[in-house]
C-alpha cells in the first residue's frame, strides 16, 4: 500500500468531518492483513 492512499483517506476524513477510516487492500493473502484503521484527530 502506498502513502499517497493514506493520504487520500485523511483528506476525505478531514473533508467529511469524520473521525475513523478504513483502509483496505484487497491484494494480500490475508484480508486482516490488508485492513488499516486510520484515524483524524483523535
Amino acid at each position: 500500500m502506498h502513502s499517497i492512499d493514506f493520504l487520500c483517506v485523511k483528506t476525505y476524513l478531514k473533508l467529511s468531518g469524520m473521525k475513523l477510516g478504513l483502509l483496505i487492500n484487497f491484494n494480500t493473502p490475508l484480508l486482516k492483513d490488508g485492513i488499516h484503521r486510520i484515524v483524524n484527530n483523535l
